[in-house]
């Protein structure tokens, strides 16, 4: 059984997700409210599984019931539903761990229904889950932001200043810089190998010798990274090979 309360003080944005989350068969029962107090009440009382919280309640901040929840010894899975792409930073500050744009997409809600249940329903605590999203980056995709952990992040790549995100599975795109995002990944697992390349040295499967003095390193998940030769002495010194 997986309950979802939804907040928000707009009627009609309520009755549009509350449409969208119930058509999920994952979801057995929603409720709503329409402000901090309503909500808290209804946490304490029906003890929601997952909450879509709106950012701009009347007269409220949807960050001061998030700031709330951080102080239950069990919170809800935490999403932020708004229409506001700049307070992604701030979101994943309070624990939050998704975030999605309005107006509201049936297969952008359901995905992040999906990653919810996926989490939720483990054996594994969700106050371990929201503690080890504390660090996640913010991903501005075309229509949601994703929350990517750097530990699940396997090279980051830009081209024609278009920055790729790549993880096991999936390759999230966004506009902005490396060196921007080089900044929020941990130094000792990450290296640039290239002026267009940061990889996970954590995911590294084997490294072969390339042309002139270069390398080539393939990762777990079968890509190839190149090391140019202004790299290699770092590269090397990093890993331990020199």
């Amino acid at each position: 059984m997986t309950h979802v309360l939804l907040v928000d003080d707009e009627p009609l944005a309520r009755d549009e997700l509350t449409y969208l989350v119930t058509q999920h068969p994952g979801i057995t029962s929603t409720a709503e409210a329409d402000s901090v107090e309503d909500a808290m009440e209804q946490i304490m009382d029906k003890k929601p599984d997952i909450i879509f919280l709106d950012i701009h309640l009347t007269d409220e901040s949807g960050f001061d019931l998030a700031n709330k929840l951080k102080k239950l010894k069990k919170p809800p899975y935490l999403i932020f539903a708004t229409a506001y792409d700049d307070y992604a930073l701030k979101a994943f500050k309070v624990n939050a761990m998704d975030y999605i744009l309005k107006p509201f997409d049936e297969v952008v809600v359901h995905e992040a229904l999906d990653k919810a249940i996926s989490i939720i329903k483990p054996a594994e605590a969700p106050v371990k889950k929201m503690t080890d999203s504390i660090d996640a980056i913010p991903i501005q995709g075309e229509d949601r932001i994703f929350l990517v952990h750097p530990k699940d992040i396997y090279l980051v790549s830009v081209e024609d200043k278009e920055l790729s995100v790549h993880t096991e599975k999936e390759t999230y795109q966004t506009s902005g810089s490396l060196s921007k995002i080089e900044r929020r990944l941990p130094m000792d697992s990450f290296v640039k190998t290239h002026r267009s390349f940061i990889l996970n040295t954590t995911k590294i499967q084997e490294i072969q010798p390339w042309f002139n003095n270069t390398l080539q390193v393939t990762l777990d998940n079968g890509l190839k990274v190149p090391v140019s030769r202004s790299y290699v002495k770092p590269f090397k010194e990093m890993i331990g090979l020199s």
